[in-house]
């Protein structure tokens, strides 16, 4: 009950989070900086599959191992670490691939990216194993 406590809650926190995000960068910093690299119109299918399975790894990678810890306080330390470096992969892997691939794909989208998964990823994770920890304990 707890991995099920903790991908609901991971949903609800990084999907708040992106949500609010994109809504921001998507019209103040990726329009600006990619035009016409975006699509016109946003496609809901590849984005839920994104969601469902990165919310998936998440779970596995963060905030399992944070569970597993004895001291509540280790298991939010374990959890946010854990969060941080699977969120600066994920975006990493992204924007570094979409940086040599692509014809145009500035420096500052892909830090910024970067940056933005890391801080994203760390907060959801943290927070869901809270969660997971209190209703689910």
């Amino acid at each position: 009950m707890q991995i099920v406590i903790a991908y609901v809650a991971t949903a609800v926190v990084f999907g708040a989070l992106d949500a609010l995000w994109l809504g921001w960068a998507g019209k103040a910093l990726y329009r600006p900086a990619l035009g016409n690299l975006l699509a016109a119109n946003f496609r809901p299918a590849p984005a839920l599959v994104f969601y469902a399975c990165y919310i998936a790894g998440i779970v596995w990678f963060a905030i399992r191992p944070g569970l597993s810890q004895s001291d509540p306080s280790q298991a939010l330390a374990t959890a946010a670490l854990n969060g941080a470096l699977l969120g600066a992969l994920c975006y990493m892997t992204y924007d570094l691939t979409s940086q040599a691939v692509m014809a145009r794909w500035p420096v500052h989208i892909t830090v910024i990216d970067i940056a933005w998964g890391t801080f994203a990823t760390a907060l959801a994770a943290t927070l869901a194993t809270w969660v997971a920890q209190r209703f689910a304990g």
